[in-house]
C-alpha cells in the first residue's frame, strides 16, 4: 500500500467497484496534511472564476453554448503550478479548480432564465440578477453536502463520473509530468484542432445525417425517420469515459424518441387524414417534431425519473435528515472513517443554519423586490425550497452518469409548476411572470451548482482533498461568479439587448418612441421602411434558452391563464419512465437520451464501444488495464482540447472575427461537407484506437 501511495498516480481501483472489505486509498493519503487553501490557490481560483464567468456568459448568450469551465481551469492550474515550480501543488490545484468552476455552473443557471425578464420587457436590475444567482448557488452547495458521502464514497465505481474523471486525469498528469502529460497534450491538440476546424473554420459539417444517403431525404420527409451523428471529439471522449453500459441506455432512449415516437406521431397524423382531418406533422421536419413535441415527452420522463430516484434514495435523504437533526441537537453519527481528513464535511449544524439563513434571505428578497403579497411570497418560497432540495439528487445523479446536467428540462418543469401554482394564487401578468422566472432562476442555478459541485467533490475524493475546504471555499467562488455574471448580463443587455428592438435602441439607431410609432402603425412610410431595413440587420444576443422559457411561461401567466397544451406530453413521458424503471433499466439515463438531441447521443455509444473493445483486447489483465488507462487519457485530452479551442473560437467570434473558410459551394450545409465529416470522424476513431492500443503495462 505504501508503494502505491508514494507513486504519483491513481490506484488501480480508482474507477472500479470495490470488493467486500476493499478500501480506496487516494493519491494524497488521509493521514498526511497537504497544502490546499493557500494565497496561491485562492487568488488563482478567484481569477479563474471571474475570467470564465465572463467568457461563459458571452458565449452562452451569443451562441447558446456555455463553456465548460472545470477542464480548462484544471489545465491552467496544473500549467501555472508547473511553471512556478510549486511543490505539493495537487491539493492547491483542486481548490483552484473548485473555486473557478463555480463560473460555468452559475452562468448555466443565470442565462436560462434571467434574460427572459429582459425579453418580456420587465424591470430588471443588477441586484435581481446577482441575488438570484447567489442564493441559487448557495442552495445548490448546501443541499448537496449531506449527499456527498453517498455519491462519492458509497457509490464508488458504480457511476462513471466522466467529467470528474477527465478533470482528475488532467490534474494527475500535470503533477506527474512525463509520458502521461505528453499523451494528454498530444490528444488535446488533436481533439482541439479537429473540433475548431469543424465548428469554427467550417471545413466539414458538425452533424452527419442520413439525408445524404440514397432515399435518406425521402425517409426524413415522408416517414420522419432520420439518423444523426455529431462528429465532435469532445462528445465521443465523454462516451469513452461513460462506458458501454450507460452510453447504450442513453442511446437506446434517443433511438426510441427518434425512430419510434417521431414516426409514430406522423403516422397518427396520417390516420387523421383518412377520417377527414389534417396531418399537422406532414410539413414538419423530424427535428421540428422533436423540438415541439417529443422533447417535452423527454422532459416528463426526466421529471418522473427524478421522482423515482428520490424514492429510491429515500434512505439517503432520511440519513441526511437524521444527520441534520443529530447535528442540531448535539448528537453524533460520525463513524471512524468520518474522522479522517478526506471525509470531513462542513458541520451539519452549520449547514442547517446556512440553509435557514439563505432561505430567509430568499423570502425577504421575494417580499421586498417584487410586487406580490406575503402569502404569494411564502408559496413561491416553499416551491423553490422543495423543488431545489428534491431535484438536487437528480442533478447529481445525471452528472455522475453522463456528465450532462438536464438542468433545462428540470428548470422548464419548475417554471410550469410554479406558474400553475402562482396562477392558482391569483398571481398573473407581469408580476406573475417576474416571480416565476426568478423562482426558475434560483432553482436552475441551485441544480446547476449541485451537478457541478458533485464533480468537484468526486475529483477531491479520488485525489485525497479535504471536502470541508472544498465546501467552505465554494461559497467564495459562487459569490464572485454571481457578481461577475450579474454585471456581464446587465452590461450586455445595455449594449446589445436580447431582442431586435432593444438592439436598435441600445445602438441609438431608433428611440423607443419611434419603435412604438412603427409597431402601432402610426409611423410615416420613410420611418417604417428604415425600421424594416434596420431590424433585418439587427444583431441582438440570441439567448436561445431564455427565449424558450419565454415561449413557455408567457401564455401560462397571461391573464386568461392559457397554455397547458404540453401537459399531456409530460404525462406520457412520466409513464414511459415508470415502465423503463419496471424493466430494471436506469430511467434517468433513458430519459436523458429521449431529451437530448439524437446527434449528441450516437457518439456516446461509439466511445462506449471503443472502451469495451479496448478493455477486452487482451487476455493479459495488466495490458488491458494499461490500454484502458491510456484511452482515458486520450479521451480526457479530446475533451480538454475541444473546450480550450472552443473558448478561443467563441471569443474570436464574439469580437467579430469571421472564421469560416467558405470552402464549400452552397455553404457549410453542403452534402460534401457531411461526407467529409464522416471521413474525418472515422479517421479520428482510427487514431483513437491505434494510440490506445500502443499502451504498455508499467
Amino acid at each position: 500500500m505504501e508503494k502505491e501511495l508514494n507513486k504519483i498516480g491513481l490506484p488501480a481501483n480508482a474507477y472500479k467497484e470495490l470488493k467486500p472489505g476493499e478500501e480506496y486509498f487516494p493519491v494524497m493519503p488521509a493521514n498526511k496534511i497537504f497544502p490546499e487553501v493557500t494565497p496561491w490557490s485562492i487568488i488563482w481560483g478567484l481569477l479563474m472564476a471571474i475570467v470564465f464567468s465572463a467568457a461563459a456568459a458571452f458565449s452562452g448568450l451569443k451562441i447558446g453554448q456555455v463553456l465548460e469551465a472545470a477542464i480548462p481551469i484544471s489545465i491552467i492550474a496544473a500549467g501555472a503550478s508547473n511553471f512556478a515550480k510549486k511543490k505539493n501543488a495537487l491539493g492547491q490545484n483542486v481548490i483552484i479548480q473548485s473555486i473557478g468552476a463555480s463560473s460555468g455552473v452559475i452562468v448555466a443557471g443565470a442565462i436560462f432564465t434571467i434574460p427572459a425578464l429582459y425579453i418580456l420587457g420587465l424591470d430588471v436590475k443588477f441586484f435581481h440578477i446577482f441575488i438570484a444567482s447567489l442564493l441559487g448557488g448557495f442552495l445548490g452547495i448546501l443541499f448537496l453536502i449531506p449527499f456527498r458521502k453517498y455519491f462519492v464514497k458509497d457509490m464508488h465505481g458504480k457511476f462513471p463520473f466522466p467529467e470528474a474523471k477527465a478533470t482528475t486525469e488532467i490534474l494527475i498528469s500535470g503533477e506527474k509530468g512525463g509520458k502521461q502529460a505528453g499523451v494528454l497534450v498530444v490528444s488535446g491538440l488533436i481533439g482541439g484542432i479537429y473540433d475548431f476546424a469543424c465548428i469554427y473554420l467550417e471545413m466539414f459539417k458538425e452533424i452527419f445525417t442520413s439525408r445524404v444517403l440514397p432515399y435518406g431525404e425521402h425517409l426524413a420527409d415522408k416517414s420522419k425517420i432520420l439518423l444523426q451523428l455529431n462528429v465532435s471529439s469532445l462528445i465521443v471522449g465523454f462516451g469513452y469515459l461513460v462506458g458501454l453500459k450507460f452510453s447504450t441506455i442513453i442511446t437506446v432512449g434517443s433511438l426510441f424518441a427518434w425512430f419510434v415516437l417521431i414516426p409514430l406521431l406522423n403516422q397518427v397524423g396520417d390516420f387523421t387524414v383518412g377520417i377527414g382531418g389534417i396531418n399537422m406533422f406532414a410539413e414538419m421536419s423530424p427535428e421540428q417534431i422533436f423540438g415541439d413535441y417529443v422533447r417535452h415527452i423527454g422532459i416528463g420522463a426526466i421529471a418522473m425519473a427524478g421522482l423515482i430516484g428520490i424514492l429510491k434514495s429515500s434512505s439517503v435523504i432520511g440519513s441526511a435528515f437524521k444527520l441534520a437533526v443529530s447535528g442540531i441537537f448535539g448528537g453524533s453519527t460520525e463513524k471512524s472513517e468520518d474522522v479522517l481528513r478526506t471525509q470531513k464535511d462542513l458541520k451539519m449544524t452549520y449547514v442547517i443554519f446556512l440553509i435557514l439563513l439563505t432561505a430567509l434571505a430568499f423570502l425577504l428578497f421575494l417580499m421586498t423586490g417584487f410586487d406580490i403579497t406575503v402569502s404569494q411570497a411564502i408559496v413561491a418560497f416553499l416551491t423553490v425550497i422543495i423543488i431545489a432540495f428534491l431535484f438536487t439528487t437528480v442533478a447529481a445523479n445525471a452528472i455522475a452518469i453522463v456528465g450532462s446536467n438536464p438542468v433545462s428540462g428540470m428548470t422548464l418543469m419548475t417554471l410550469l409548476l410554479s406558474s400553475f401554482i402562482l396562477t392558482g394564487m391569483g398571481l398573473t401578468g407581469t408580476a406573475g411572470m417576474t416571480s416565476a422566472l426568478i423562482i426558475g432562476g434560483v432553482v436552475c442555478t441551485a441544480l446547476s451548482m449541485a451537478g457541478g459541485f458533485i464533480t468537484d467533490l468526486k475529483v477531491g475524493y479520488w485525489l485525497g482533498s479535504t471536502p470541508l475546504k472544498q465546501q467552505s471555499y465554494k461559497f467564495l467562488g459562487t459569490a464572485v461568479s454571481a457578481a461577475t455574471v450579474g454585471l456581464v448580463i446587465f452590461m450586455l443587455n445595455s449594449t446589445f439587448g436580447f431582442t431586435s428592438n432593444d438592439y436598435l435602441v441600445n445602438q441609438n439607431i431608433f428611440s423607443k418612441e419611434e419603435i412604438q410609432l412603427v409597431e402601432s402603425g402610426s409611423a410615416n412610410p420613410e420611418l417604417a421602411k428604415r425600421y424594416e431595413i434596420e431590424v433585418a440587420d439587427a444583431k441582438p444576443l440570441v439567448a436561445p434558452q431564455a427565449n424558450a422559457m419565454v415561449a413557455v411561461i408567457e401564455p401560462i401567466m397571461s391573464d386568461d391563464g392559457t397554455g397547458s397544451s404540453k401537459v399531456f406530453l409530460y404525462v406520457i413521458g412520466a409513464f414511459i419512465a415508470i415502465f423503463v424503471n419496471w424493466l430494471g433499466i436506469s430511467p434517468l439515463a433513458f430519459a436523458l437520451g429521449m431529451y437530448l438531441p439524437l446527434h449528441l447521443n450516437t457518439p456516446l455509444i461509439i466511445g462506449g464501444l471503443i472502451n469495451h473493445f479496448v478493455s477486452k483486447s487482451s487476455d493479459d489483465k495488466k495490458l488491458s488495464e494499461a490500454r484502458v488507462g491510456r484511452g482515458t487519457l486520450i479521451a480526457s485530452g479530446f475533451i480538454a482540447g475541444a473546450a480550450i479551442f472552443g473558448i478561443i473560437g467563441a471569443l474570436l467570434m464574439f469580437f467579430g472575427a469571421n472564421l469560416g473558410l467558405g470552402i464549400w459551394e452552397g455553404g457549410h450545409s453542403s452534402s460534401g461537407a457531411e461526407w467529409l465529416a464522416l471521413v474525418a470522424f472515422a479517421s479520428l476513431m482510427v487514431y483513437f484506437i491505434w494510440d490506445t492500443m500502443r499502451a504498455k503495462p508499467e
